[in-house]
């Protein structure tokens, strides 16, 4: 399906034309009609399905065809991260390209007082707008820089990370402050039972859109070391003397884990950086930005990196700990291998978490190749894999012509 065939306006086809954007992704395809309707909608779905475009464009189509108070702040769209609020304060730039009324302020923590004033100027102003991580925008309603009582949209986007990050009682006080004619979008990577219990307490009978989770890329070379805890590190020493490696992620379960596998990294004399959530915003700025500019060649991270951060020439993927779900593995190992290029994930798979990686390996259909250890690390625990399963299954005037008498569906707030 096409975006021409929809309902968003016509200043909205133009800005995604000239980006070349004509087909929609399936998330795309089954959200936008029903936001346009005024539905609260239920996403599920992965990082990179589109899902920031199936919320925005109806939105900013709507904003943008009137109807809402000039000096209200009508959106509000709430990220875990300062990243990914930055992504999508990028992304609305291209959308509403063609929007004179319609512009947007990305407001986030980890800045200094400047910083807080301008945001304070432009949030007063009535932003049609605001993009914001929960933390920050609860210190601007203390303030009483923003009101919310005529707030048309709301949207919670990565709603899983959000509340890994304990952000559950932010988003409640920051929902009591919305009029209950706010129509509310919410979507998550994953579905565990306090996503479900969240939608319940935020969503007006909304309708449920879920994606399968995709496998990940053939280009990624996965393979799997079987091994005991200690013998994590002496793998890792063997990884880099096989070859000078650069851009390698190194994903641990817990931020003490990073900050301590990142000192013996160091020890071992390998060019690496941390990021984790006690960082300040400012540091973790300086770390990212030191390893995209090739400055650093090990990041050694939470999973505040596994989704949302764009880095195309990660060479390889090091899972520490083997993650939680099929999914995170699918986010984590996603961030190599990408833009044609190939990419390899090795995961370390100590005795304990061998029951785990085998429901990873049912999700992928396949067993991931074991490499054998290091002589000078001695044996491993047997890991006695079982096959896949072999059934499949497992978890105008810009070159387009203007279209007029474009229908439109109920809306709400405002």
């Amino acid at each position: 399906m096409t975006f021409e065939e929809t309902y968003l306006n016509d200043n909205i086809l133009d800005a995604l034309y000239d980006m070349h954007f004509e087909e929609m992704t399936p998330i795309q395809e089954r959200c936008i009609p029903e936001i346009l309707d005024g539905h609260d909608v239920l996403g599920v779905a992965q990082t990179g399905t589109g899902k920031t475009a199936a919320y925005l464009l109806p939105i900013l189509s709507m904003l943008d065809d009137g109807g809402f108070p000039d000096d209200a702040i009508n959106c509000i769209v709430m990220a875990p991260t300062r990243e990914l609020a930055q992504q999508i304060d990028q992304a609305m730039e291209g959308f509403a390209y063609y929007l004179d009324d319609v512009s947007s302020i990305a407001v986030y923590g980890g800045n200094d007082g400047s910083r807080f004033d301008q945001e304070t100027k432009g949030l007063r102003g009535g932003a049609p707008v605001v993009i914001a991580t929960p933390g920050r925008l609860l210190s601007h309603l203390k303030v009483g820089n923003l009101d919310l009582s005529r707030t048309s949209f709301f949207v919670l986007d990565e709603a899983d990370r959000m509340l890994d990050m304990g952000f559950m009682e932010d988003i409640m006080q920051i929902n009591a402050l919305l009029p209950k004619t706010c129509q509310k979008v919410m979507f998550s990577a994953t579905m565990p039972a306090k996503i479900r219990e969240l939608a319940v307490s935020l969503l007006q009978e909304p309708v449920e859109v879920k994606l399968k989770v995709s496998r990940p890329a053939e280009k990624i070379h996965q393979m799997a070391y079987v091994c005991y805890e200690p013998q994590k590190v002496g793998i890792i020493e063997h990884i880099f003397k096989q070859g000078d490696l650069q851009r390698v992620i190194i994903f641990c379960g817990k931020k003490d884990k990073v900050k301590d596998i990142n000192r013996t990294l160091q020890k071992l004399k390998i060019n690496c950086a941390p990021m984790h959530s006690d960082l300040t915003q400012q540091e973790r700025d300086d770390v990212m930005y030191r390893f995209k500019a090739g400055q650093v060649d090990v990041l050694v991270a939470t999973d505040i990196v596994a989704r949302g951060i764009d880095i195309d020439d990660i060479r390889m993927v090091i899972n520490y700990d083997v993650p939680h779900d099929s999914e995170d593995y699918v986010h984590r190992i996603g961030r190599t291998a990408r833009a044609d290029r190939d990419g390899e994930a090795v995961t370390f798979v100590s005795d304990k978490d061998i029951l785990r990686f085998k429901q990873i390996e049912q999700f992928l259909r396949k067993d991931v190749e074991k490499m054998p250890l290091p002589e000078q690390l001695g044996e491993g625990p047997s890991y006695k894999a079982s096959h896949a399963p072999k059934d499949g299954r497992g978890k105008g005037g810009r070159g387009r012509q203007r279209h007029s008498g474009r229908g439109r569906g109920r809306r709400r707030g405002g």
